[in-house]
């Protein structure tokens, strides 16, 4: 008589493995790099008044009509992108957390990303204020990346899962 799948036993069930205190404490410093971003999205609206007179400074040639228009879009644009940067770290945080190995790669080419645009921005003449910020989200992401590339960490991501 012939057995369709022979085997010895019952296939063991994996065991769900606990990331290990490294992945905890990157997950608890995206969660602060997501506190970060909506601190400065909120401080950057409590602050908007002031956006209209420094972009008149910087151009003054500019219509109030060209005004208006280049205020609303950088309003926008900043919203979109704090809300934006949020998500993701909250969902790298989540993603990191449950073990997924393309979570960490991925974080690590937004770090990259990050460097590359922050150099660009301190290069450029900018409010202090943005600059700490900046320097502040920076070291976060780079504890973070750190914590991610940890031995006890690619244990945890290069571990068997079954979904």
């Amino acid at each position: 008589m012939y057995q369709a799948n022979p085997s010895s036993g019952p296939i063991p069930e994996p065991v769900q493995q606990e990331p290990p205190s490294s992945v905890r404490t990157a997950v608890r410093l995206m969660y602060a790099g997501a506190v970060v971003n909506a601190l400065s999205l909120i401080i950057f609206l409590a602050t908007i008044g002031s956006l209209r007179s420094a972009v008149h400074r910087a151009a003054p040639t500019l219509t109030p009509s060209q005004l208006h228009s280049y205020e609303v879009f950088f309003v926008t644009v900043t919203v979109a992108s704090g809300v934006i940067g949020i998500a993701l770290w909250l969902w790298m945080a989540r993603m990191n957390q449950a073990g997924k190995g393309w979570a960490r790669i991925t974080g690590t080419v937004f770090f990259v990303i990050y460097t590359l645009l922050l150099l660009l921005g301190v290069a450029r003449a900018g409010a202090a204020a943005s600059t700490i910020v900046s320097i502040l989200t920076w070291l976060v992401g780079g504890g973070t990346v750190f914590l991610l590339w940890r031995r006890d960490s690619s244990e945890y991501f290069n571990a068997p899962r079954y979904r």
